[in-house]
């Protein structure tokens, strides 16, 4: 198991595990994987780790399931933790479980990312952190942006002390974020922002014209998934 590079020191005092999920179908996106498509040449799943590494995230876990093997070559250069969910159609509660398992012991705090967010980048994981270290007295601190009616809408990743992770994998509960802080709200601290970034994510293809017709930047397959996309 090996640690991404530390930033400048800033967050030196919280460390931060994080655990990546990669494990789905895409089969909004026609059975590929959308953590392999393409921004500027990088797969978002690489852009992803570059940031948390630039943010000083301390040890990563990226979550395996469907596509694993394309995705692993994809990841393999990173000193990374490798978790396959053998069972990726059970939902994204059974592979955030997998990966809170293959966490070290000890952390202060961790982090649950989406592979698939294309503009997250180091300063946005940075500023979560801040945000978590403000928390108070709450568990869980999630990012909520305006949506397109102007009403705040919650965002990703999140960001949880650890003690939550213990206690989470101790019981039988139901691991999707989501359904934790609609359970708990009073141990929940929203980071509110106009960062829309924290909101952006693709899972169909009009979430891809949507995301050319609002940045500039296409998103495209690597030429073997553009293949397997037109047969």
């Amino acid at each position: 198991m090996g640690c991404l590079l530390k930033a400048n020191g800033l967050y030196s005092r919280t460390t931060v595990g994080a655990v990546l999920l990669a494990a789905g179908a895409g089969a909004r996106l026609g059975g590929r994987p959308k953590a392999l498509l393409e921004l500027g040449g990088v797969p978002l799943i690489v852009r992803q780790l570059v940031a948390l590494s630039g943010a000083g995230v301390d040890e990563v876990v990226v979550v395996l399931g469907h596509h694993a093997d394309a995705i692993e070559a994809a990841v393999r250069p990173f000193p990374i933790t490798l978790a396959r969910n053998p069972s990726p159609d059970d939902g994204q509660a059974s592979s955030v479980r997998i990966g809170l398992r293959a966490l070290s012991p000890g952390l202060d705090a961790v982090m649950v990312a989406l592979a698939d967010q294309p503009l997250i980048d180091a300063p946005d994981l940075t500023a979560l952190i801040g945000a978590f270290k403000k928390r108070g007295d709450a568990a869980m601190v999630v990012p909520r942006v305006p949506g397109a009616d102007g009403k705040l809408e919650p965002g990703n990743p999140v960001i949880f002390d650890a003690a939550l992770r213990d206690e989470w994998l101790a019981g039988a509960a139901d691991l999707a974020c989501r359904r934790w802080r609609l359970a708990h709200p009073e141990r929940v601290r929203w980071f509110d922002t106009d960062n829309r970034r924290y909101k952006v994510d693709i899972d169909t293809p009009e979430d891809i014209e949507r995301f050319a017709a609002s940045t500039g930047h296409a998103l495209h397959w690597p030429a073997a998934l553009a293949r397997a996309g037109s047969t």
